[in-house]
């Protein structure tokens, strides 16, 4: 496999570039819920777009599904290996610089649950390799924060707000999994600003792309 094809991480078959010169990417990465609606993400400052927090997740590799690369990437980059990506919460487009590379990253990003923790094991050498600064669990008050750093994809905040149903009685609110409808965002430009828990519904994508 050549250098180019690995950091791509795609099939033998390589799609045309963009009309901007971009390389097409295939990713998936998985949203990591706690009991408490904190999110686990990772840092990473890219060289195009800056500081960024994100999913685990990263490149599909030759044969794997969103799912199975999902599924592979949260293992290598946390050590955790009892979490299994579920309902896929929405796919989006970006541009950002991989290894020297300009990209257009298509992702599917799923989500899961699992307890509040730190990555077990060592990934030190998978972090540095792909660029991953820090981690930490978000709560979606800091997720909303108005100083918040640059968030991928910056919509994470109201996507994640619509997952929170009312507890009753009380003002408390409870993670709803059960009729998770993916959404569709398209190609999101560099700069779009994090959304807010408030902001009006995203709309579920009638079709979704493979």
């Amino acid at each position: 496999m050549s250098k180019l094809r690995r950091l791509l991480g795609r099939g033998n078959t390589r799609p045309a570039p963009t009309p901007d010169g971009r390389m097409p990417r295939r990713a998936a990465r998985t949203v990591v819920l706690a009991p408490d609606g904190s999110v686990f993400l990772l840092r990473s400052d890219n060289a195009e777009v800056g500081v960024h927090w994100t999913m685990p997740g990263g490149g599909i590799e030759d044969g794997e599904s969103p799912l199975v690369g999902a599924r592979r990437e949260l293992s290598e980059e946390t050590g955790w290996t009892d979490i299994e990506p579920g309902p896929l919460l929405c796919t989006w487009e970006h541009d950002f610089t991989w290894h020297g590379i300009p990209v257009r990253q298509h992702e599917h990003v799923f989500l899961a649950t699992g307890p509040r923790r730190g990555p077990v094991g060592d990934v030190s050498h998978v972090h540095r390799v792909d660029g991953i600064l820090d981690w930490r669990w978000w709560t979606p008050e800091e997720l909303a924060a108005a100083d918040a750093d640059a968030l991928w994809p910056p919509q994470l905040p109201a996507l994640l707000a619509a997952l929170r149903a009312p507890a009753a009685p009380g003002p408390e609110a409870v993670l709803d999994l059960s009729a998770v409808e993916p959404v569709h965002l398209g190609h999101v430009p560099q700069g779009t600003p994090n959304s807010r828990p408030e902001d009006p519904p995203l709309r579920a994508a009638a079709e979704l792309p493979g």
